[in-house]
């Protein structure tokens, strides 16, 4: 009775099997992964960096291996998160913007409720992957997936968007200390005000790309918000984050490959404000895309510091 049973199990999972329509499935993945920005790395990029900083900072050298992990994981999993819920949100914005009509959502190849329904699956990885740390860690994610889950409608009622976006993408800072340290020192606080400078910058940048559309539609960002100005404010901004950043070096009692690194961030600054003199749609996004530069350069000098103690 038992091998009857059985077979006839596995016969009706063998009919569904072959009865799936692969072309279909393999079509809804790819929409659901260009929904993830999965082909378009540069954004898990700029959330990795100062993840990793903050890492290696609260651990004094190469943090643990367990750390690293999650928290690499948890990056791609939460920028494609947050990926997806400003699409869900800017769904009636974003037809109307050369740069995002053929967006998922905006062209109408995934509807607004499989998107949630992804957001919700990565949501939940990316909290599975917390519970592997410690309490302290577990509160502090339920802050980042609130500021991961709210930025998007934040255009809709201020001008300083990506201002909230450097404190949701930076939120990963204080997890990291709390994740290896279990405590979180000023190092901390100050790294996590810098990462919202620059995070400030870069969006704005990107932000520049899309200003002519963002106020037709009634966007808010801070590239409009600067208006003329933009470049000076930038400029500023770009000065405060490697004072902000020269500061952790020293609280961190970090050493020349550090400020070597830094030395290398200002000639890539300089050039950012070079490539936008013109504020082209394509040297914005070009000036953007530097950044990811920026990270690197500053992550290969903080673990050099401590690779020659």
């Amino acid at each position: 009775m038992l091998l009857a049973w059985l077979g006839s199990v596995w016969r009706a999972l063998a009919q569904r099997w072959n009865a799936l329509d692969w072309a279909h499935l393999r079509e809804r993945l790819t929409q659901y992964a260009k929904l993830a920005r999965l082909h378009k790395p540069i954004g898990a990029a700029l959330l990795l960096w100062p993840t990793w900083w903050a890492l290696w900072l609260a651990a004094g050298d190469f943090p643990p291996w367990s750390a690293l992990i999650i928290f690499t994981l948890g990056v791609f999993l939460m920028r494609s998160a947050g990926c997806v819920i400003n699409d869900y949100a800017d769904r009636n914005l974003d037809p109307e913007v050369k740069r995002t009509m053929d967006r998922p959502i905006a062209s109408g190849k995934v509807t607004p409720r499989e998107a949630l329904y992804v957001f919700a699956v990565l949501i939940t990885l990316a909290f599975v992957l917390v519970l592997f740390t410690n309490t302290l860690t577990i509160e502090l994610s339920l802050v980042g997936a609130a500021l991961a889950a709210s930025y998007p409608f934040m255009k809709r009622f201020t001008n300083l968007p990506q201002v909230y976006l450097g404190a949701a993408f930076g939120w990963s800072v204080p997890m990291a200390f709390g994740a290896v340290g279990g405590s979180l020192p000023p190092v901390c606080w100050l790294l996590f005000l810098a990462n919202v400078v620059w995070s400030t910058i870069y969006d704005t940048q990107y932000a520049m790309v899309d200003r002519d559309d963002d106020i037709r539609v009634g966007a808010k960002s801070t590239a409009i918000l600067f208006g003329d100005a933009d470049r000076a404010i930038l400029g500023i901004l770009m000065v405060t984050f490697l004072g902000s950043m020269l500061m952790v070096g020293a609280r961190g009692h970090l050493h020349w490959p550090y400020y070597a690194a830094m030395g290398v961030a200002v000639g890539l600054f300089v050039y950012q404000q070079w490539l936008t003199r013109t504020r082209e749609r394509d040297v914005c996004f070009a000036a953007f895309r530097n950044n990811n530069w920026v990270g690197l350069v500053l992550f290969v000098g903080i673990a050099m510091s401590f690779a020659i103690r």
